[in-house]
């Protein structure tokens, strides 16, 4: 279900907001909101959940592994967009599960009408890291129609 209004959609947020992510803004066009759901210093798996703001997504990004790695998105609230390097994008609405292998380039954000949110697991693995590439321009985001 569409959420363009933030009122309306902090009621169905039921992971919470979080804060402005201020520290990753750079990679992504919009606000994004960051609310960890698990300390790292005390559990192997990270969980936090993401909002967008309407039109927020992030740039092109790889996760990386030498074993295990890559990551999981599970989507809670609003609705988005997630798309693999040279395959059709992928409508995203709260229940729907998307795995994320290591190695695969990729972007995830909210629908240009709409809030969204989503828990991002960090799969853990060896010799994991992120390597973050250009932005989606608004000319690719344009384009995107729904299916």
């Amino acid at each position: 279900m569409k959420y363009f209004s933030e009122e309306a959609f902090q009621k169905v947020n039921v992971f919470g907001t979080g804060h402005l992510n201020e520290a990753f803004a750079q990679y992504f066009i919009g606000d994004s909101f960051l609310n960890p759901l698990t300390n790292p210093k005390e559990t192997a798996v990270f969980l936090a959940n993401v909002t967008f703001e309407p039109g927020c997504r992030n740039h092109w990004h790889i996760h990386h592994a030498t074993k295990g790695g890559g990551q999981i998105l599970i989507c809670t609230a609003g609705e988005g967009w997630y798309q693999e390097e040279n395959k059709p994008p992928v409508s995203l609405c709260a229940g729907t599960v998307i795995t994320i292998p290591p190695g695969i380039k990729h972007w995830h954000g909210a629908k240009k009408d709409s809030w969204f949110s989503h828990i991002a697991v960090e799969v853990p693995g060896k010799n994991t890291s992120n390597e973050w590439c250009e932005s989606v321009t608004d000319e690719e985001y344009d384009k995107l129609e729904e299916k």
